[in-house]
């Protein structure tokens, strides 16, 4: 039961919240945010000091070092986004303060989950306890008629991924006699055509839940209509998870095999950096273009992935640990501004380097974090990223080059926004009121992304020693 302790440790949280819940009412709901938040900050410390590891029944569920790297990731962002979460408006979360709560960490509880799944059965109930939470929390402003859309939307495509990703397991299992995930990995170089197609068809599954083009349909609506700090956490906690599966069916066993399924993930990779990067260029709604934007960078992520090597997935972990703080960040400073102006429009943000210069400050630097600027965190991300693609060999160099020429191209967009706040001259000169709780969260992220970026090798080493015994 060692090996579950994290786990254990999030089903008792949600228990005391629902608690808390019933016995305080909606008159207290900033308080169960508040216990949410030191609960998960309690947990995220024994995700570091917690070093238990092995496998559990049978090899179904494994903690090693990936595992342990990914819930600590999960929990970060979860953590982040809850205390960002805490300056939403009072209504409904106020009225609905506990169900916010308990759905995020039963989200949280499917990641981590997840992350251990190395048989088909855990893996695909862990990816619906993740996934079926995110439907509802899509549309939780339910009174407003664009959350309700996005939500339905939202809940169509994820059903139909579901639906694709259960066929594709039962493919791998029907041609390897298996639910064991290294042994269906290792069958992967005899090259059947039944498990080829598995291997395709979950590969498609899992391709929605990350945003690759395109199974991207559902991003722009559900993050432009959702709450912002649910969506700071939905465009990057999920993901992960969805990197996770990655690595686990995809990587884990296969080897040298790996290069039957590499070229599609980099023809996936390759459309995703092309059409996130070009649609981003005509927003002028600040959510979308972070979708777009958002989308983009799961096609830089999926460059990792194409190289098939121990670095390449350690430069994955990196940018994964660059986006959580640089997206979050870029998600929470619209948030406070949208509280101010009403609005998301890139317009918004006119002069906001007169109004209030720190949160300018900080919205420059995880944009040109996302942007790839030195010498900041996603800087590092990216040139990490096109490295692993360069040592893998010829086959992704043309990647890498059209992989550099759009990251020029996203600079473009980045940079107009970054006009908008040092350039343009402000509507008004009243500083944008930002509540405490997403001062904390603004203040770590922008840390974190500058720390990060000046001294990028301690988590580099540690994603490398998370990534190694992979292969």
């Amino acid at each position: 039961m060692i090996l579950l302790t994290l786990e254990l440790a999030i089903g008792g949280l949600m228990l005391v919240v629902f608690g808390l819940g019933l016995a305080w009412g909606p008159a207290r709901r900033r308080e169960i945010g508040a216990v949410t938040a030191v609960g998960l900050a309690g947990l995220l410390l024994l995700a570091v000091v917690h070093d238990a590891r092995g496998p559990l029944g049978d090899g179904a569920f494994v903690v090693d070092g990936l595992a342990r790297f990914f819930k600590q990731v999960f929990i970060l962002a979860t953590l982040l986004g809850v205390v960002g979460g805490l300056a939403l408006p009072e209504t409904p979360f106020q009225r609905r303060a506990p169900e916010y709560h308990l759905l995020l960490l039963a989200s949280l509880l499917g990641m981590m989950l997840l992350a251990s799944a190395r048989e088909l059965v855990l893996l695909f109930v862990a990816f619906e306890l993740m996934s079926i939470p995110l439907y509802v929390l899509a549309g939780f402003v339910k009174r407003e008629e664009l959350a309700v859309e996005a939500a339905l939307k939202f809940f169509l495509v994820g059903s139909l991924s579901t639906a694709v990703l259960a066929y594709g397991l039962s493919f791998l299992y029907g041609a390897t006699g298996t639910t064991a995930l290294p042994v269906i990995a290792r069958a992967l170089g005899g090259g059947e055509p039944l498990l080829v197609l598995g291997f395709l068809l979950v590969l498609a599954g899992v391709g929605f839940k990350i945003a690759a083009v395109p199974f991207h349909m559902w991003v722009p609506d559900t993050y432009e209509a959702a709450s912002t700090p649910f969506v700071a956490w939905l465009s990057v906690a999920p993901k992960a998870a969805g990197f996770a599966v990655i690595f686990r069916v995809f990587v884990e066993g296969a080897g040298d095999r790996g290069v039957v399924w590499a070229p599609y993930a980099a023809l996936l990779a390759g459309i995703t950096i092309v059409a996130g990067n070009l649609m981003a260029l005509p927003q002028t709604n600040l959510k979308r273009l972070l979708a777009y934007s958002g989308i983009a960078h799961i096609g830089y992520m999926l460059l990792g992935v194409a190289a098939v090597t121990p670095y390449g997935v350690a430069v994955v972990l990196f940018y994964l640990v660059a986006y959580v703080f640089s997206n979050m960040g870029a998600f929470l400073v619209v948030e406070a501004v949208a509280r101010t102006e009403g609005s998301t429009g890139v317009t918004v943000l006119r002069g906001l380097a007169q109004r209030s210069p720190l949160l300018a400050l900080a919205m420059l630097l995880f944009l040109l974090s996302l942007g790839g600027i030195p010498f900041v965190v996603g800087f590092w991300a990216k040139l990490y990223v096109f490295w692993a693609a360069v040592q893998a060999g010829p086959r992704l160099y043309g990647l890498v080059l059209l992989g550099a020429v759009l990251t020029v191209v996203a600079l473009f967009y980045y940079l107009l926004v970054a006009r908008q706040m040092y350039i343009e001259a402000p509507t008004t000169t009243a500083p944008v009121a930002v509540p405490p709780a997403l001062a904390l969260v603004l203040g770590i992220s922008a840390l974190a992304v500058v720390l990060l970026g000046l001294f990028p090798g301690p988590l580099l080493d540690a994603a490398l020693r998370a990534a190694a015994p992979l292969f």
